[in-house]
C-alpha cells in the first residue's frame, strides 16, 4: 500500500506546558497550548490568566472544585469554551513531558494515540452542581477567616492601626484623589469607563502588578507602581513612576534584583499583606482625600476565592481602616457619566437657531441682517478666489 488515508482524531490538541507552580506556568503559556497544572480549587485570577493566554485546554491533577467553598475559576474556563479535565492525579503530571503534543477528548488525555491520564471532563452542568454543594463549605471558610484575622492583626497591628512601616513617597498625595488599578476581572474595561473622571480630577494613578501595564496600554502614565517587578513589563518600570516593592517581614523583596538590573529606583514595603492592600494603605497613610479602586474583588464569593484566602485578613482590615474614603470604580463611573446626550445638545442648538431665524423674520431689521450676511459671504468667496488667481 503506497498511501493510506489519515482520519483526524477527535478532541483538541496542543503543546503541553507543565508546572506545579501556577505562577511560573502562566508566564510560559502561548496561544494553542494545553496547561497542565496541580491546583486545588482554581480561582478566578488563575482562570482569567489562562483565558487571556488563549490556551486550548486545561488538565488539572487536583480537583478544580474541592467543595470547601464555591470558587470561581472553573466557571470562567467553561464559559470561555476551554475544555477542563479534572482530577487526573499527580502521577499524570509527572508522566506528561513539557513540550509534548497532547490531545484531550472527553475525560482522557492522550499522547499521540496512547492514553496517559484519565479524569473528569467538566461542563456547565457538572460545575453548577458542584458549586451548589460547595456553598455548604462557606461557613467553615468564614470560621477559618476569623482565626486568620486575629493572627494577622497580632502580626501587623502597628501597620494597620498606626501606619508604621509605610514608605515615604516623592509623589504628592496629600489632599488628592488616588486611583488604584489592580489586574482583577474586567479591570481594563472599568478603567476605560473612568476616562472622564481621570481627565477632570487628575488623580494620582497607582498600578498594582500588571495593572500598571494596563494603565500604560490605555495611554495613562502611572505615578506609583506597587508589586513584584517580575510581573511588570520593562517599559512600564522605566516610565518614570515611583516603584514600591512588597517585601517579607525579614526584608527580603522578590523581584528587587530585576529593579536593580534595570537601574530603576525603588523602595520596599515589608508586610504580609497583598500588593493591592499595600497600595491602599500607602495612599491612606499619605492622606489621600479619596481612593478609587479598579480591579478589586467585591463579592463574598470573590473574597473567599482560594487565590486570595491567605491575604483575606489583610483585605478585610484594610477596608475597615479606609472606611468611607474607599470607593469602587464602577460606582464612580456610573455617577460621573455625562447625563446630557449629544442628541439633546444638537436639538437645543437647532431650536435656538430656529428661534433666532423666526425673530429676524418678524422684526423690521431682519432683511437688513440677511443682506449683510449675504454680502459678507460674497466677499469671503471673492477673497478665497483671489488666493488662487
Amino acid at each position: 500500500m503506497l498511501s493510506r488515508s489519515h482520519q483526524t482524531l477527535p478532541g483538541v490538541t496542543g503543546v503541553a506546558r507543565v508546572d506545579r507552580r501556577t505562577g511560573d506556568l502562566l508566564k510560559r503559556l502561548s496561544p494553542g497550548d494545553i496547561a497542565v497544572l496541580d491546583r486545588i480549587d482554581i480561582d478566578r485570577p488563575t482562570a482569567d490568566a489562562l483565558v487571556a493566554a488563549e490556551v486550548v485546554g486545561v488538565v488539572n491533577a487536583a480537583p478544580s472544585i474541592s467543595g470547601r467553598f464555591p470558587n470561581l475559576g472553573p466557571e470562567v474556563l467553561i464559559a470561555a469554551g476551554i475544555p477542563l479535565i479534572d482530577n487526573v492525579g499527580a502521577e499524570a503530571v509527572r508522566a506528561i513531558r513539557e513540550g509534548s503534543r497532547l490531545r484531550l477528548h472527553e475525560g482522557t488525555v492522550y499522547l499521540g494515540e496512547r492514553e496517559v491520564a484519565q479524569g473528569t471532563r467538566q461542563n456547565a452542568n457538572t460545575v453548577a452542581d458542584q458549586m451548589i454543594e460547595a456553598k455548604a463549605g462557606m461557613s467553615a471558610q468564614l470560621e477559618a477567616f476569623s482565626a486568620n484575622t486575629i493572627e494577622f492583626l497580632r502580626r501587623e497591628r502597628s501597620l494597620i492601626l498606626d501606619g508604621v512601616g509605610v514608605p515615604e513617597l516623592e509623589t504628592p498625595v496629600r489632599g488628592r484623589q488616588v486611583l488604584v488599578v489592580a489586574p482583577g476581572h474586567e479591570h481594563a474595561a472599568d478603567l476605560k469607563r473612568l476616562r472622564r473622571y481621570i481627565a477632570e480630577h487628575r488623580p494620582v494613578l497607582v498600578g498594582v502588578d500588571s495593572g500598571a501595564d494596563t494603565l500604560r496600554a490605555l495611554k495613562h502614565r502611572p505615578d506609583i507602581i506597587v508589586g513584584d517587578p517580575d510581573g511588570i513589563s520593562t517599559s512600564t518600570l522605566r516610565c518614570g513612576a515611583e516603584v514600591v516593592v512588597p517585601a517579607y517581614a525579614d526584608g527580603h523583596a522578590p523581584g528587587l534584583t530585576r529593579i536593580q538590573d534595570l537601574g530603576v529606583g525603588a523602595v520596599t514595603f515589608p508586610s504580609s499583606g497583598n500588593p493591592e492592600d499595600l497600595a491602599l494603605l500607602l495612599a491612606d497613610a499619605h492622606e489621600a482625600s479619596l481612593i478609587v479602586t479598579v480591579g478589586f474583588q467585591a463579592t463574598l464569593r470573590e473574597f473567599l476565592d482560594r487565590g486570595r484566602s491567605g491575604s483575606n485578613p489583610s483585605t478585610f482590615l484594610t477596608r475597615l481602616r479606609l472606611g468611607a474614603k474607599l470607593v469602587d470604580g464602577k460606582a464612580v463611573a456610573t455617577l460621573h457619566r455625562n447625563r446630557v446626550s449629544a442628541g439633546a445638545v444638537l436639538l437645543l442648538v437647532i431650536a435656538a437657531m430656529v428661534a433666532l431665524g423666526a425673530a429676524l423674520a418678524v422684526s423690521g431689521i431682519g432683511g437688513a441682517h440677511l443682506d449683510w450676511a449675504a454680502a459678507t459671504a460674497d466677499s469671503l468667496i471673492d477673497w478665497v478666489k483671489g488666493l488662487f488667481s
